[in-house]
């Protein structure tokens, strides 16, 4: 680019000659400039004449400055309806969450009244998010419900002081629905060591109580449930537990006996081989034994017996509807 500079007094013309750079780095310099000269202008003659009142410049700043200020309040009351409205929602689910953890409670075995402290610690931080919302707090009992219309608008201290209590609520709900799953676990694992899966699949034979003895024909008290299987169908743990006894008796045979815990045992006779070993951990399901006519037996069947603190118990009350005797095989007089 070439820039001629020329004047009737001058003898000659000059020409000035600049590169694309040049006169980007101009142009650069040029902006700088003019934006540190607004920049002072606007510190030092418009904040001046808004402090100083001056008669014109005074009157358009406070205009501009008046605008700005709306704009921002409009924008924070938006954005803070908004989240009025995200922590209407988030309330709304806690109730929810409240009923449902009463819901649980009772699977759990629990009543509501058991947590009177931990309630009244989560009552208290409910109201305190309530008192913010200036309103009152619905009960799960109420079914109360629909969708979240703030009554008034909110201040950002009101906003805070709800958020922070319903936070604190959120962390009293996962307590007691992390208290409420270890007590389902806890019994589910109880349930896991009662001996309440059938040891073998097919119909149960002879009941429960007394009857006449196969071999002498007097009366004679029975002390467990017989199963009617094949010689070698596999024999299952009633329930989990550990296995104490594996030998030769007499009358029951090959005998295995597991241990549940709370005073339970489970005894299998008359099995025609044992799977596993004295100190073992067996889970419900799993496969111990096999069926046989080991002992005092006089067909191959499963002899399932239940003590309870070394007691003999009826094992269809641990069993229940698979354990109802047929008539077909109760009224066979064999099988011990």
């Amino acid at each position: 680019m070439q820039v001629l500079i020329t004047h009737g007094t001058m003898a000659r013309t000059r020409v000035l000659q600049f590169q694309r750079w040049q006169l980007l780095v101009g142009a650069a310099a040029l902006a700088v400039v003019m934006m540190a000269a607004s920049g002072s202008i606007y510190h030092f003659i418009f904040l001046k004449a808004a402090r100083e009142g001056w008669p014109v410049v005074s009157s358009l700043v406070r205009l501009i400055v008046r605008d700005e200020i709306a704009q921002r309040d409009r924008f924070m009351r938006e954005n803070l309806d908004a989240m009025a409205q995200k922590v209407g929602e988030m309330r709304a689910k806690l109730v929810k969450l409240e009923a449902m953890g009463d819901r649980v409670s009772g699977l759990a075995g629990m009543k509501p009244e058991d947590l009177v402290p931990l309630r009244r610690s989560e009552d208290a931080a409910s109201g305190a998010a309530t008192g913010a919302a200036g309103g009152e707090a619905p009960s799960a009992a109420n079914g109360t419900g629909g969708p979240y219309v703030p009554a008034q608008h909110l201040s950002l201290e009101q906003l805070q002081t709800l958020v922070s209590g319903l936070d604190e609520a959120t962390d009293l709900h996962t307590d007691l629905f992390t208290f409420y799953e270890s007590r389902l676990q806890e019994s589910r694992l109880t349930a896991l060591l009662v001996p309440s899966a059938a040891p073998v699949i097919g119909p149960v034979g002879s009941g429960f109580g007394f009857r006449t003895d196969p071999f002498n024909g007097r009366a004679a008290l029975h002390t467990g449930l017989d199963f009617p299987a094949e010689v070698g169908t596999p024999i299952l743990a009633a329930a989990g537990g550990m296995v104490v006894t594996r030998e030769w008796h007499p009358g029951y045979g090959q005998l295995l006996e597991i241990d549940h815990g709370n005073g339970l045992l489970t005894r299998y006779a008359h099995c025609s081989s044992i799977e596993v070993e004295v100190g073992a951990l067996v889970k419900r399901g799993q496969q111990v034994a096999k069926v046989g006519n080991t002992g005092r037996s006089t067909g191959s069947h499963l002899h399932f017996e239940v003590l309870l603190e070394g007691v003999p118990q009826n094992p269809a009350r641990f069993l229940g509807r698979q354990a109802r005797p047929m008539l077909e095989f109760a009224a066979r007089p064999g099988q011990r």
